[in-house]
C-alpha cells in the first residue's frame, strides 16, 4: 500500500473532520468547509444545480421548509430517517432532480444530516458541496485557492460514515498530490488510507457498509450507485448569505 504523502514544505492544510460534532475542534484557521453528504443531500444539491435549479435554501426544521409548500418558483424538500417528510414531494434523493427542467426555482431543503452541517458551518470564510459527482471539478477548484481546507463530513446522526469520509479522502489526496497542501491531523491520514482501500470500486463501501440493508429496505439501492459514480457534473454549489448557488454565478 502505497505511503501517504508527506510534504514538509506545504503552505496550506487539508483536514478531516469526520463528525459535526467535532466540528469546533477543527474549525479554527481553515478558511475553506467543504460539506459532504454523499448518501444523499450534497449529491442531491449538486443534481438539481445540474439540472436548472437556481438556489438552495438549507433550512434545519421541517416546519420552516413547510412554509415553501405550494409556493410558486419554491420546491420544499424535507427527509428525515431516509425518507421523505410525510406531505413532501421531494426529500433528498438526486435522482429526484435528475431529467428535470429547474430552471428558475429555488429548493428550499432541509435532512437529517446535510443541511445540519451546512448551518453549523455557516460562518466559515467559504462554504462548498462536495459529493463524488462533483469531485475532479471541486478538487481542481480547491487546489488553486490558498487557504487551508477542512472537509466536514456530515456522518449519520452525528456518527461516523463510510462514504462521506472515503469521499474526504479522494479530495485530500488530489491536494496532497499537489504538493501545495499537508496534514496535521490523524482523522486525515485515516481518510486517505479508506480512500486507498476502496479507490478502484466505490460501490464496495454500499457492500461494506451496515446501512445496506436500511438502504434496500427503501428502495434506495438505484439513488445510492448515482451518488457513489465520480463525475457527473462540474457544478460547485457555495454558500452566499444563507442560500446555496452555483460558484459560476459570484465572484469566487
Amino acid at each position: 500500500m502505497q505511503e501517504p504523502i508527506r510534504n514538509s514544505e506545504y503552505k496550506y492544510r487539508v483536514e478531516v473532520c469526520f463528525v459535526p460534532g467535532q466540528y469546533p475542534l477543527y474549525a479554527q484557521d481553515m478558511g475553506i468547509v467543504v460539506v459532504i453528504d454523499v448518501l444523499r443531500a450534497t449529491s442531491a444539491m449538486v443534481a438539481a444545480f445540474e439540472h436548472g435549479v437556481e438556489r438552495i435554501i438549507p433550512v434545519g426544521t421541517i416546519e420552516e421548509a413547510r412554509q415553501y409548500i405550494g409556493r410558486p418558483g419554491y420546491i420544499a424538500a424535507a427527509e428525515r430517517n431516509g425518507e421523505v417528510v410525510e406531505g413532501f414531494s421531494y426529500g433528498n434523493s438526486p435522482l429526484a432532480y435528475v431529467g428535470k427542467d429547474l430552471r428558475g426555482q429555488t429548493i428550499v431543503m432541509t435532512t437529517t444530516n446535510g443541511t445540519k452541517a451546512i448551518n453549523l458551518a455557516k460562518n466559515a470564510n467559504k462554504l462548498v458541496i462536495g459529493s463524488f459527482l462533483n469531485l475532479s471539478a471541486l478538487s481542481e477548484w480547491l487546489v488553486k485557492q490558498n487557504e487551508n481546507v477542512l472537509l466536514l463530513c456530515s456522518g449519520w446522526k452525528d456518527k461516523f460514515n463510510l462514504e462521506d469520509s472515503v469521499y474526504a479522502g479522494a479530495v485530500m489526496e488530489r491536494l496532497l498530490a499537489s504538493g501545495k497542501f499537508g496534514v496535521e491531523e490523524d482523522s486525515s491520514i485515516a481518510a486517505k488510507y479508506m480512500y486507498m482501500a476502496a479507490r478502484d470500486n466505490f460501490l464496495s463501501i454500499l457492500k461494506a457498509a451496515p446501512r445496506r440493508r436500511r438502504i434496500e429496505q427503501l428502495h434506495l439501492l438505484p439513488d445510492a450507485k448515482y451518488c457513489l459514480t465520480p463525475d457527473q457534473s462540474r457544478v460547485i454549489p457555495i454558500l452566499r448569505e444563507g442560500e446555496l448557488v452555483r460558484m459560476e454565478s459570484v465572484t469566487a
